[in-house]
Parts: C-alpha cells; structure tokens; sequence
C-alpha cells in the first residue's frame, strides 16, 4: 500500500539532547513541509551540528520527540532512522575510500527515482571518474560523491553539514548549483547547515537561527535576505 500523505514531513518537539550529561540543543520546536528546505544558521558552537546529529540518532536525546512522515523514530536507532529516510552528508564525507565511485552509488542504492544513473546526471564530474577509487577524488568530487550516495538512498528527508566547508570557490559554485536544484527543482526536503548565510538562503525555503542551542528566530529565507537585522544580530553578518 502507498504511504499516506502528510502535511508535515518532519516535526522536532521539545529536543533537549547533546553528548552524555552535556545538554547541547535546548528545547528545539519546528516543523519542515514535504518539498521545503530550511537552512540552519548560527555561529561556530551554536549546536547546529548537534541537532542535525540528534536527527540521525548519534546524540544523547534527553527530552523531546522527532515525527518524520507522520512516523515517530524517536526511539529508533541510527540505521533504523536511515531505512526510514533520513539521508546523512556529515562534515566528514563518508565514502568508501577503497571502493569506486561506482561501488560506491551501487552498494548503497535502494529503489526510487534517484538511481545512480541520475546522480551522474546531477554530478557530471562524478560519471567521468565512476571507475576511480574514493581515495583518488578530489575534496570537492568527495564531497559531491558523499552527497551522491545520501540521494541514490532515496531519502524523505535529505541532512547536509557545512557541504561547502573547505572546498575551491569553482567547486563551491558547481556544488552549491547542484544542491539548489536538488531542492528547488527537484524538491527534495532538505535541512542545510552552512556558515555563510548569502550562499544558502538564496536556495532555501525557510531558515533558523541557533544560539547557545536554542532557537532564536525563524522566518522565511527571502525575509531573511530582504531584512537582514537578524543575521547582523545573531550572526554578525555585514549588510551587503
């Protein structure tokens, strides 16, 4: 039987978590739409990292609870959530470094409308090294790669952290166009860590801002770029 259809894909209540007895996120509420995307902004220690962790189920949860598509996985451990579609890029690229970039889309892969054939189509790059082994690659092509294999997983809800993060501007641009039209085009439900606000908010639905764990404001991404006060405030972000 097809999976219903839910107005909600994800709703995060209350989450208190963080590592052992350490509280990181603090009493996080929000919802993500099926088809929106929300980029996740705050300063260097603010617990973005940590709550995308606390989606994935490697974090100590303390309170709270976590819906993805009308389903509770609070309780259910990392793998689980995964298999109920929650696609992970952390800040480490997790590839197989000592397989190819085609072992490494295959060995993942579960049905749906991204096949490996089409991540090719989205990462050229990626189709012209298919036979290199992930140790071969580039930090950007690994990072392309890492993003590659979350998608061919086919996930509900797709979770990148700092994509960006030490890559060359010309990988940076080719990259960031790939993930806008991932999520703008192609309407894949996503959550964006990035540290640079004008590079995410220009392809992201929604955003929050993260403070000591907690969230202190939440708007429209096209408000946050008309109106940028928050970004100086909370970000110190310079007015373009």
């Amino acid at each position: 039987m097809p999976e219903p259809e839910v107005a909600e894909l994800l709703r995060v209540e209350a989450l208190r978590a963080g590592y052992g007895a350490a509280v990181v996120v603090q009493d996080v509420d929000f919802a993500l739409a099926p088809g929106e995307s929300l980029a996740l902004l705050g300063r260097n220690g603010a617990g973005k990292t940590t709550l995308l962790d606390s989606l994935v189920g490697v974090t100590q949860r303390h309170a709270g609870r976590i819906v993805l598509g009308g389903r509770d996985i609070t309780a259910l451990a990392p793998h689980a959530r995964a298999a109920a579609g929650i696609g992970w890029v952390p800040q480490e690229r997790n590839i197989f470094r000592s397989l190819s970039v085609d072992e490494n889309l295959t060995a993942v892969a579960r049905p749906g409308p991204w096949t490996p054939q089409r991540a090719y189509a989205m990462f050229p790059r990626l189709a012209e090294r298919r036979a290199n082994l992930g140790s071969q690659l580039s930090g950007g092509e690994q990072q392309m790669l890492a993003v590659a294999r979350a998608l061919v997983l086919n996930p509900k809800l797709l979770l990148l952290d700092e994509p960006l993060e030490g890559l060359a501007p010309i990988i940076v641009k080719e990259l960031l166009a790939s993930i806008a039209t991932i999520v703008r085009e192609e309407g894949v439900s996503a959550i964006i860590v990035e540290q640079n606000p004008r590079q995410i908010l220009p392809i992201t639905t929604r955003a929050v801002i993260l403070e000591r764990g907690a969230i202190v404001h939440a708007a429209p991404s096209a408000e946050l770029l008309a109106d940028p006060a928050p970004l100086e405030r909370w970000l110190a972000v310079a007015r373009a």
